[in-house]
């Protein structure tokens, strides 16, 4: 080294020690607090740290006990009561097998991309849902407060649901089942069949009239259905102790509540197909029908089925994945929990379809059986000739063959007088194509199928446990999608507000179980989170690829991964998804304005649903619903762009994040504590003040200083550092 750089570094040097000495010489000798302060300033090398890591507050936030419990509650949250009783129904109405190849490139193009995007952004900024859209973009922040506006509409009349299968559960300890047979009236002269079972059927009459005691519209509240409410607050009250803890708690269960429903699968799936008919179900199940897979329709429930199936937009995917570790394989998550979510609507569709075949067997006996009866009665009484009867046709032991041989062969010779003669086509097709869905499907159809099992009592209290522990598991997420981003906006204590967040809802969920709760069921189910949560995730995606820089996430990608995503990510996420979800919201409001607002009412006369349309109040609250869910949006907009928070207070926007550690943007950037920004040599920058720019752990005190913002609570900011690369994420 030159003789004069050296004189340069000595000099350099001795104006770093008098620097030193003149910090030394301000500080307050009384001060023992700052004495006993440490600088949270990290090494070079432990720059890409996490935010949280580098310091106590780490351990503040509760983490997965492992990968496993994690992935458990992605599928616990993402597998629910839809794969049971709405991807069947879809996959019979849309093509059979073939409806499974636009639900799969739906999957592909919208499901994993987006479900992707999701986990990664809630485990980079470890984050609920109102933090990390803040943080993308402080106007976009109403996004967030929207997810938690949806996941609590939609946990009101969910968790009614899991009470309806617990009152089920509980009824299924008996035999016979209590929906096995119609019940008898008895009178002064007689004993007769309830008219209104007999002209539905027994499973049909004891959910509506037994159950839930249903109104006849909507307009007739009908009190309270006592054994329903007592019901809904089980649910609650299974909820609230589960979630008390967060994910230390509910992340337990979850191996209980997650695993459990495929065991019950699995069980459904071989006792079904030892049942006679099973085989036929699941042919006509998966037998494609090529030409109704072209039609849009198809793919706009496709599209709607992989959209919630995945349960996007509702801020539990990020919920969760934030109690994660940065480095976290997320996309390896993102293509399991979508993968494995797909493989349980096949499995379930496989074991609905073997036993609404067995259902459909049985019926159709019975159809064969009344039928041959009345072609014996019009033989006898000579309308038919017996010359028309094939000569092997036994009818005492007849086949569903042997009957449709004779009805064909019937239906030709009397063409003319063949309607008067009343005789039905027993074809097991006919039964299969009965479409259900929903409750129909698993309080009344395959409720009537267990009817016919050996040990039915048995099956049913399987199937309704099983029913309860996927609702249990799509309702820790939704909660934890309520839940962890006001905790991490407002520091509120979890346990306190999990339990007034439960409260609050059950008391709301009483509209519920009224003898017309079935109908606001409806109402909600319909309105209250379809169009909300597509314009959620349409903003999510605008607000990653657009406003915070497609290009800035793929390379935090890279930071967090340890390896660069696939750059079909990058085509989906900035060009197809967007697209593609665009034309589902349009789809989905022209649908929307197609079909009359409305729902079937139960007929108590007649035992049948009727269509009935919404009163002006109902269409009132149906809008309500909507426009409530996406009200923050606009609200948080236009509060940020009007500049009606604060930000030099310490607010949201006032904090920015460089290589994963937050700091306060300056306010003055003119002042001292800025001099190397602006390119001033060392020796006239004058000695720092720590007590403005740096903020401190006191390890003589309690209390911990946070950051401004009242969001993060993540501990301790870094001063601005002039060599600290900047990574948004």
């Amino acid at each position: 080294m030159p003789k004069n750089s050296k004189v340069v570094k000595r000099e350099l040097d001795d104006e770093v020690i008098e620097s030193v000495k003149d910090l030394l010489s301000n500080e307050d000798s009384s001060d023992d607090a700052f004495k006993k302060s440490e600088l949270m300033v990290d090494d070079q090398e432990e720059k890409d740290v996490d935010v949280e890591e580098g310091s106590d507050v780490e351990d503040e936030r509760p983490a997965w006990n492992s990968k496993l419990q994690y992935i458990l509650a992605q599928v616990g949250f993402s597998v629910g009561l839809g794969n049971v009783w709405r991807f069947p129904y879809l996959c019979q109405k849309n093509g059979g097998g073939a409806y499974l190849v636009p639900y799969l490139i739906l999957l592909l193009i919208i499901g994993i991309p987006l479900f992707f995007l999701e986990l990664a952004v809630g485990q980079r900024i470890r984050r609920g849902s109102i933090g990390v859209w803040n943080y993308i973009s402080p106007k976009l922040g109403g996004i967030g407060f929207a997810s938690c506006v949806v996941c609590f509409f939609v946990a009101l009349y969910y968790n009614v649901i899991i009470g309806w299968s617990l009152f089920y559960f509980s009824q299924s300890f008996q035999h016979p089942l209590p929906w096995d047979q119609c019940p008898l009236v008895k009178n002064t002269s007689h004993t007769f069949v309830e008219p209104e079972c007999e002209k539905s059927s027994a499973t049909t009459y004891y959910w509506y009239r037994e159950a839930l005691n249903i109104s006849s519209s909507l307009s007739e509240s009908g009190g309270l259905n006592w054994k329903m409410t007592i019901c809904l607050l089980a649910a609650w009250v299974m909820v609230c102790l589960a979630m008390i803890k967060g994910i230390q708690s509910s992340g337990k269960i979850m191996y209980f509540s997650s695993l459990f429903p495929y065991v019950v699968l699995l069980c459904f799936l071989i006792r079904g197909l030892l049942l006679n008919g099973s085989v036929d179900g699941i042919r006509h199940m998966f037998t494609p029908k090529l030409e109704i897979m072209l039609e849009p329709k198809v793919w706009r429930e496709a599209a709607t089925q992989v959209f919630f199936a995945l349960g996007l937009g509702f801020g539990g995917v990020i919920a969760f994945s934030s109690y994660n570790k940065r480095d976290n394989n997320c996309h390896f998550d993102a293509v399991l929990v979508s993968f494995i979510n797909f493989f349980t609507s096949v499995l379930a569709t496989l074991v609905v379809f073997a036993v609404l075949g067995f259902k459909a067997n049985i019926i159709n006996e019975k159809c064969v059986i009344q039928n041959s009866e009345k072609i014996l009665k019009l033989l006898k009484i000579g309308n038919l000739s017996q010359d028309m009867i094939p000569h092997h046709i036994n009818f005492s032991s007849i086949t569903a063959e042997d009957y449709n041989l004779v009805y064909d062969i019937i239906q030709k010779v009397k063409e003319e007088e063949f309607d008067s003669l009343g005789l039905k086509s027993c074809q097991i097709e006919d039964e299969l194509n009965k479409a259900v869905q929903g409750t129909g499907l698993a309080f009344i159809a395959f409720t009537e199928a267990m009817t016919h099992f050996p040990a039915s009592p048995f099956w049913s209290v399987m199937f309704f446990l099983m029913l309860v522990n996927l609702g249990l598991g799509s309702m820790f997420g939704t909660i934890e999608g309520i839940i962890t981003p006001i905790v991490d906006t407002f520091k509120v204590r979890k346990e306190i507000l999990t339990v007034i967040c439960c409260l609050v809802a059950f008391f709301i969920g009483l509209i519920f179980v009224q003898r017309s709760g079935n109908y606001f069921v409806t109402m909600f189910d319909d309105y209250s989170a379809t169009l909300p949560l597509l314009i959620v995730v349409i903003l999510e995606n605008i607000a990653v690829t657009r406003i915070y820089g497609i290009d800035k996430f793929m390379e935090d990608l890279k930071d967090m991964l340890g390896f660069s995503p696939s750059q079909y990510y990058y085509y989906m996420w900035k060009y197809v998804s967007p697209l593609v979800l665009l034309c589902l919201l349009v789809a989905s409001v022209v649908q929307m304005g197609l079909s009359p607002p409305g729902y079937n009412a139960w007929i108590e006369d007649m035992a049948t649903e009727e269509f009935h349309s919404y009163p002006t109040w109902g269409m009132i609250v149906c809008i309500s619903l909507m426009v409530l869910a996406i009200l923050p949006v606009p609200i948080v907009f236009m509060v940020r762009r009007c500049n009606l928070i604060d930000d030099s207070s310490g607010s949201l926007a006032s904090v920015s994040y460089k290589r994963g550690r937050i700091i306060k943007e300056p306010v003055n950037l003119e002042g001292d504590n800025t001099s190397l920004i602006h390119g001033k040599s060392p020796s006239e920058v004058p000695s720092p003040n720590f007590g403005k720019n740096i903020y401190r752990k006191q390890t003589g005190s309690p209390t911990l200083d946070t950051a401004p913002n009242g969001r993060y609570g993540i501990g301790y900011l870094m001063a601005d550092m002039p060599d600290m690369p900047e990574s948004d994420l």
